[in-house]
This record gives C-alpha cells, sequence and structure tokens, in this order.
C-alpha cells in the first residue's frame, strides 16, 4: 500500500503544475497608459488578462493586448472582450496586427484573416455601422447565417476586404448587450483561472498529505 501512495503523491505533484500551466496557455498581457478599466476596475499599466475578460479605454485613451503571434491596439471609448483567438468588439476601435489569424467579432460580423501570415486591419463599431480596412493581406467579413437571411445581405454573408480597401456594413444583428450587462454577465471572482488554480492546488495539497503519511492515523491517539 505504501509504494501505491507513493506512486500517487508523484504523479500529483507532475499533473498539478501542468494543469495550472494548461490555464495560463489562454493568457494575454494588458499594457495601459492609466487610462483603461479591465473588468469594471481602473487596469494597471501592465496586467495578465485572460478568456472573458473586458477592457475598456477611455477617451483620449489606448491600450494594447500582446498575444502570442499578435498585438492589438485599442483605440480610446472602445470596449471589448478577449476570447483567446478572437476579440469581440462592442463598440470603438480595435487595430489588428496578427501571424496566427485573430479574428473579431462585432456582434453578428466576424473579420477574419485569410491567411496565417502576418496581417494588418482595423475594425470600427460606431452609429449602428462596422467598418473594416486591410492594410496587410486580405480579410473576411463574415455574417452569421440567421442574421444574412433576415438582412439585405442574403446570399452575399461573406464579403472579402482586399489590402488596401474598406468596406463598410450596417450592423443588423438587433438588439445588443450594453456594458454594463456585459460585464455583469462576466460571473462571480471564483470562475476566474486564478481561483480555479487554487482550489485545485489547495484540494491536491490536502489530497497528497493525507496519502503520504503512509498508515499514521489522521487523529493520532497520543498528543
Amino acid at each position: 500500500m505504501s509504494e501505491w501512495r507513493k506512486l500517487v503523491c508523484g504523479a500529483m505533484v507532475v499533473v498539478l503544475p501542468a494543469s495550472l500551466i494548461a490555464q495560463d496557455l489562454g493568457r494575454a498581457m494588458l499594457h495601459t497608459d492609466g487610462g483603461a478599466w479591465l473588468n469594471g476596475k481602473p487596469a494597471p499599466h501592465s496586467s495578465a488578462i485572460f478568456p472573458h475578460d473586458f477592457v475598456q479605454t477611455l477617451q483620449e485613451s489606448t491600450a494594447k493586448v500582446d498575444i502570442d503571434g499578435s498585438t492589438v491596439t485599442i483605440q480610446p471609448g472602445t470596449l471589448v472582450q478577449f476570447e483567446e483567438d478572437e476579440l469581440v468588439l462592442d463598440h470603438g476601435t480595435l487595430q489588428v496586427n496578427s501571424a496566427r489569424g485573430m479574428k473579431v467579432r462585432v456582434h453578428c460580423m466576424t473579420v477574419v484573416p485569410l491567411t496565417q501570415e502576418w496581417t494588418r486591419y482595423d475594425v470600427i463599431e460606431a452609429g449602428g455601422k462596422v467598418m473594416v480596412a486591410a492594410y496587410e493581406n486580405d480579410v473576411k467579413i463574415h455574417i452569421r447565417e440567421v442574421a444574412a437571411q433576415r438582412s439585405k445581405y442574403h446570399g452575399s454573408a461573406d464579403v472579402t476586404v482586399h489590402r488596401g480597401e474598406q468596406v463598410t456594413r450596417d450592423e443588423r444583428c438587433g438588439a445588443k448587450a450594453r456594458p454594463a450587462q456585459m460585464l455583469a454577465a462576466k460571473g462571480a471572482i471564483l470562475n476566474s483561472p486564478w481561483a480555479k488554480g487554487t482550489g485545485i492546488v489547495a484540494v491536491g495539497v490536502i489530497t497528497c498529505w493525507a496519502l503520504c503519511r503512509g498508515n499514521e492515523p489522521v487523529s493520532p491517539d497520543k498528543p
């Protein structure tokens, strides 16, 4: 039995750090000039962000998100949600430089690079209109099928924006969530990767401690 306990403890020592590293794979770094909010609170000048986090820049302030193979500049007056391989833009302007196909979703529209080579493009949402400008390589505007069927773009949901071009489309997805609603949907802090990681470590340490004590009782008879 003692050999089995040693085997379990050894496996947990390896598995627990690996599980925490796996949670960090979706992490990005946010850099601000002091005029941005992260999940409804003032953001530090540099901070790690995770999937489902919201970043909002104030007027006359910018922020930058560094992701593996991509850099995104968040222009003033912008609200965006980070989702690993795509950014969900509520309103404002994003300047995307990506060599890994970073997408931008704006309500029912998704802007998708057409190559894994270095692509540079802007996405602007303002006044119910979405403007996409391609500067390096081409991108595609994809409109979800249901939205396309309800709009005048039926039959031409995908639009290619060639290098040096810009395309503007009316946003026809229906009512969209306002910033307060979107931030409320973020969930409690216990759902954050850090909280989950801490819980995993705590459970693992307690379990390993109990197993590795050998045959010693948890509550010894002798004081």
